[in-house]
């Protein structure tokens, strides 16, 4: 299947998609059902998602700061190494799981379903805009290297 660029691809960084989604979210959960698991639950466990997205995020810009590439989203054909250890081993987007997780973590915190759709847009917008032309820029850049990672590490998890 033929990929053709869209005009939204490689556009818009990733975190104001995150940051629109967020706002899209309280927005959501102010005007919808809550589910109420209280106050000794929600905090704690949207806390332990924060840190685990911030951790996935920071591993995976510290990668690429130690192997010289660019961490800029709108531009990977400047990237100069195919970064493939550390966190990289376990995903082949540690940022863009970082930001999904801090949003699942927000919508843990806001106790409300609707939130939900926040993290499940987050990750089919950059799904779609971000990853998969990202994906054909380092296809062609790295060729094999990048086709042989591509089938060891998942795109998200």
């Amino acid at each position: 299947m033929q990929f053709e660029m869209s005009t939204l691809a490689l556009k818009i960084p990733p975190p104001i998609i995150a940051l629109a989604c967020a706002t899209g979210m309280y927005f959501l959960a102010e005007n919808m059902l809550h589910y109420g698991l209280g106050p000794l639950w929600a905090p704690p466990a949207a806390i332990t998602l924060a840190i685990i997205g911030i951790g996935f995020a920071l591993a995976g810009v510290l990668s690429f700061r130690q192997h010289h590439t660019t961490i800029n989203p709108l531009h990977p054909e400047n990237t100069r190494h195919l970064v493939t250890g550390g966190v990289y081993r376990i995903s082949r987007n540690p940022m863009y799981v970082g930001m999904a997780l801090l949003l699942l973590a927000w919508a843990v915190y806001l106790e409300s379903p609707a939130a939900l759709l926040g993290p499940i847009a987050f990750i089919a917008y950059i799904t779609r805009f971000q990853i998969i032309p990202e994906e054909i820029l380092l296809a062609q850049h790295f060729g094999a290297d990048f086709a042989a990672y591509r089938q060891r590490v998942r795109r998200w998890l």
